[in-house]
């Protein structure tokens, strides 16, 4: 799979480094990150995917190599950001899939431009966020130089059940590192600030959702939920595996995307 990285100045004031794959033309899928990593937290599922398929993952406002302004990290105004790449590119439609904070984004992307979405994939991906998590506290104290000591205890709030190997968590601590502050605190607030997505609209995208049953974080009930409020969405269970479904299990997740792909093509 050719792979190139373009840094893309948008409409919406920020220059988004973004990474190209595969053929051009055609519906491509749209990779949106979590809170605090970037578009390399995908380095491992990007070669399961079969060479035909066109991908695009930027880094996102305030994270990985992106633009990190003092302000603009409201959900509304990072979804504005992915609409303006998609403008920028010339894509009129995308597959979307967000890992957890970024299957939120992606669920208020098909809510506010719903031509855009062809398709939708939430891999962990939440229901609501207006209960603030616990770790918020632990993000209001943060100052800069965020440390690396804290974004490596960070990573361990979420239970591992199977093994990820030592050199893509090392990227997660550096994706942490390199996030002022600023960006840490803005972008958990806007997520936290929002209305729910399902809340404001209707998905009337074919949509996805992966989920482990050992989520900590994401109820089952909630997972059920989400998939109620988007007609005809799936709800797939991964058995021993918790919120970092795509940590745990790329090879999976990249057997279901093309499953799922698939399906919708030949609708």
């Amino acid at each position: 799979m050719e792979t190139e990285v373009r840094r893309l100045a948008l409409r919406t004031g920020v220059t988004l480094p973004t990474l190209l794959a595969g053929p051009r033309g055609g519906v491509p899928l749209l990779l949106l990150h979590p809170w605090g990593e970037s578009r390399r937290t995908f380095d491992r599922l990007l070669p399961l995917l079969p060479p035909s398929t066109a991908v695009i993952a930027p880094d996102l406002r305030g994270q990985g190599a992106a633009d990190k302004p003092d302000g603009g990290y409201s959900l509304a105004q990072m979804t504005d950001d992915v609409a303006a790449l998609l403008e920028a590119l010339g894509v009129a439609t995308a597959c979307v899939l967000g890992s957890s904070s970024g299957g939120y984004l992606a669920q208020q992307l098909a809510v506010d431009h719903p031509e855009l979405v062809a398709s939708l994939i939430l891999v962990g991906a939440p229901l609501s966020l207006r209960s603030r998590p616990a770790v918020a506290a632990d993000v209001e104290r943060l100052s800069d130089p965020v440390d690396e000591l804290w974004v490596r205890d960070s990573l361990s709030w979420f239970r591992l059940l199977h093994a990820v190997p030592a050199w893509y968590i090392e990227d997660r601590v550096r994706d942490g590192v390199a996030m002022p502050a600023r960006a840490c605190k803005g972008i958990l607030d806007g997520l936290c600030q929002a209305v729910p997505p399902t809340e404001q609209g209707l998905i009337t995208a074919p949509t996805l959702i992966l989920w482990g049953v050992h989520d900590s974080l994401l109820p089952r009930r909630q997972q059920e939920t989400l998939a109620a409020r988007i007609p005809g969405a799936h709800l797939v269970i991964y058995e021993s595996t918790g919120h970092l479904v795509l940590w745990e299990c790329p090879e999976r997740v990249a057997a279901d995307v093309v499953e799922f792909l698939g399906s919708i093509n030949q609708a």
